[in-house]
C-alpha cells in the first residue's frame, strides 16, 4: 500500500527543495504539483491565451499534454508535449502566470486525476497549494510549510541571482505577497491549512534544518510506517 505525504505553503516558502530533499532521505517519490501548473501557465503564454479566456482555455487543454519525467541524470523534470520546459517555467513571469491558471476550474480538474494515479502508484511526497485539502484529502500526513514573506522574497532573489538572472529583491517581495493574496482568496481550492497539517515555519531555519525539520514531522506523524 503506498503513502502519501501531502505538504503545502505560500509561494517561495521551498516546499520544492525541501520536499525534494525529504522524498530522497525517505526513498519516496517527490511530485511537483507547481511544475504542473506553471507548465501549462506556460502553454497559456505561448498561445496567448488569458486565464479568463474559458473557451480558449478549454481548446488549449485538449491540445497539451503535461508529463513529469526523469532525465538521463536521474532528475524529475516536467515534459510539455513532449518538451522539456523545467528550466523555462521557474521565471517571475511564469509564477505570475502559475498563480492566475490555477484558479482556473478546469485547469485544476484537468491536472487533478494526473496527480491522484501518481499518489496510488507510489510512495510520495507531493506538494502545492491545495494537496491536504483537496488534492490527498486522505494523505497520511499533512504539512503546510510556510515563512515570512521577506525571508521567502530573500531566499527567491538569491536563487535567481545565483542563475545569472538580473532580478531586484523589491520586485520578488511584491510579487511574493501578491501571489500570497491571490492563492489565498482565489475561489476555488484557495491555498489554506488543512486543519489536520502540522504547521512548520522556517522562517529562521536554514535550509538543512528545515529538511531536517521536515523528515522529523513525517516520521513522527505516520504512525510508524516511514
Amino acid at each position: 500500500m503506498s503513502i502519501a505525504i501531502a505538504i503545502d505553503g505560500p509561494a517561495g516558502a521551498g516546499k520544492s527543495t525541501i520536499s525534494k530533499s525529504a522524498a530522497k532521505r525517505l526513498g519516496f517519490i517527490y511530485i511537483d504539483t507547481g511544475a504542473l501548473y506553471r507548465t501549462v501557465g506556460l502553454a497559456a503564454s505561448r498561445a496567448g491565451v488569458e486565464p479568463v479566456e474559458g473557451e480558449a482555455v478549454d481548446k488549449l487543454l485538449e491540445s497539451i499534454t503535461v508529463e513529469l519525467a526523469f532525465n538521463d541524470k536521474g532528475e524529475q523534470i516536467v515534459l510539455l508535449n513532449g518538451e522539456d520546459v523545467s528550466g523555462l517555467i521557474r521565471t517571475p513571469e511564469a509564477s505570475m502566470m502559475a498563480s492566475k491558471i490555477s484558479a482556473v476550474p478546469a485547469v485544476r480538474a484537468f491536472l487533478l486525476d494526473l496527480q491522484r494515479d501518481m499518489a496510488k502508484k507510489d510512495n510520495v511526497i507531493m506538494d502545492g497549494r491545495d494537496i491536504g485539502t483537496v488534492i490527498l484529502p486522505d494523505a497520511e500526513v499533512k504539512i503546510f510549510l510556510t515563512a515570512s514573506p521577506e525571508a521567502r522574497a530573500e531566499r527567491r532573489y538569491k536563487e535567481l541571482v545565483e542563475k545569472g538572472m538580473d532580478v531586484k529583491y523589491e520586485d520578488i517581495l511584491e510579487d511574493v505577497k501578491t501571489r500570497d493574496y491571490n492563492d489565498s482568496h482565489r475561489a476555488i481550492a484557495p491555498l489554506k491549512q488543512a486543519d489536520d497539517a502540522v504547521l512548520a515555519d522556517t522562517t529562521e531555519i536554514d535550509l538543512e534544518g528545515s529538511i531536517d525539520l521536515i523528515v522529523k514531522i513525517i516520521k513522527e506523524n505516520s504512525n510508524g510506517a516511514v
